[in-house]
């Protein structure tokens, strides 16, 4: 049954009003805070009061429309350094309020501003809240967001028209074209980001939509990556002669990335492997695992983990839609992190083929720090492996 649902707020500074239209016929009407046009994907809400350039600049969030649940979003503006890739991926943005004053020494435009020049559809003065609970209801939803179309009829009759997100293959959308060198370690002030000169690894790291900050993180601890189209074949890999592997975060449904199941199923007890977030799933999928759909996904930075190897709980930055059936990995891996909120899998090991992935994001940004002994964990398995 379609729900009648319309929300209408009072105009804030920018007057242009903005629509957006979730696949179950609700409504709610705002204005536009970003660049005018329409955009489409699957709406989730994100749970982080900071950070938004990062989630923004984030390749995982190709294909989706993502709510921020804090407030007020935009108070200390965008600069050229807290970004993750290379432009901005999400499909469109919907906030409460945008600050229109960013103050931040480090600030070199508004959040609005930057927007418009990525031309990324915004939408703001909506009832957030009611929103996410909508799909936390629900489960998240196909949605169309629009500046150009307000009647409701018409904007009912397009949304559904929006492809469902499973089934889609966005790490093509997303990885590289050409293999690169990343040598760039972690922000230290005031210097910034350096690039480090000396290393005693060597790892290929399969693009998925790799973030940046993963890059930083294994650089610091000493290693040099090599970072690799998806569907770099697994001979071309070991023909690298690298120390490891890494497999990294991407954005939607792991199961039609199947030529990047088959590359790491070819890798498996061949060579260390540290994968997260969608690496994490394609591992599970390559050791005759399942995943499956979580209802509204796991997207913020303040995710409780419980470490089953060392009983430490762990707050996360999480940003995925599907998961690992870890039942069905029974006698193959073994579970070593398990979510606090709705006891899903957060990682798995099989110690003896050199192998352990995570579901949450441990080079955080936006986020915690709890997580990033797990890159030390790589330094030390590939040393293992060495010396085997």
């Amino acid at each position: 049954m379609r729900a009648k649902a319309r929300e209408t707020n009072r105009a804030p500074s920018f007057s242009k009003r903005a629509c957006l239209v979730l696949e179950d016929g609700t409504i709610f009407e705002g204005f536009s805070c970003g660049y005018d046009g329409d955009a489409s994907g699957e709406v989730v809400f994100n749970t982080s009061m900071t950070g938004y350039q990062e989630i923004l600049t984030d390749p995982s969030y190709k294909g989706q429309i993502v709510t921020m649940t804090y407030p007020l979003i935009g108070n200390y503006g965008c600069n050229f350094e807290d970004v993750e890739s290379g432009r901005p991926w999400v499909e469109g943005f919907v906030l409460k309020e945008m600050a229109r004053s960013p103050s931040s020494w480090r600030a070199r435009e508004s959040l609005s501003d930057y927007l418009r020049r990525h031309q990324i559809p915004a939408i703001e003065g909506i009832d957030t809240r009611k929103l996410t609970k909508r799909i936390r209801e629900t489960g998240a939803q196909r949605a169309l967001l629009s500046t150009s179309e307000t009647d409701p009829a018409a904007l009912r009759e397009r949304v559904r028209t929006v492809p469902s997100i499973i089934g889609l293959d966005l790490v093509r959308e997303v990885t590289c074209s050409e293999p690169y060198r990343w040598r760039e370690t972690l922000y230290c002030w005031p210097k910034g980001y350096s690039k480090r000169k000396r290393f005693r690894s060597f790892v290929v790291a399969y693009d998925f939509g790799i973030k940046r900050n993963i890059l930083r993180s294994l650089a610091a601890e000493g290693i040099e990556v090599l970072v690799v189209p998806a569907g770099t074949p697994a001979e071309d890999v070991l023909d690298l002669k690298p120390d490891g592997v890494f497999l990294s975060n991407g954005p939607g449904d792991p199961e039609p990335v199947a030529y990047a199941v088959e590359n790491i199923r070819r890798l498996i007890g061949r060579i260390p492997i540290f994968g997260i977030c969608l690496g994490h799933q394609l591992m599970a999928l390559a050791l005759g695992g399942r995943t499956y759909k979580l209802k509204f996904g796991h997207h913020g930075a303040n995710h409780p983990v419980k470490n089953l190897d060392t009983g430490a709980i762990e707050i996360t930055s999480q940003n995925h839609g599907f998961a690992v059936d870890i039942d069905s990995l029974k006698g193959v891996g073994r579970l070593t992190h398990l979510n606090l909120n709705d006891r899903t899998s957060e990682g798995f090991a099989l110690k003896e083929k050199f192998l352990f992935t995570v579901q949450y994001h441990p080079e955080s940004s936006p986020g915690p720090h709890d997580s990033r002994y797990l890159f030390r964990d790589f330094v030390r398995m590939i040393e293992d492996f060495k010396g085997k």
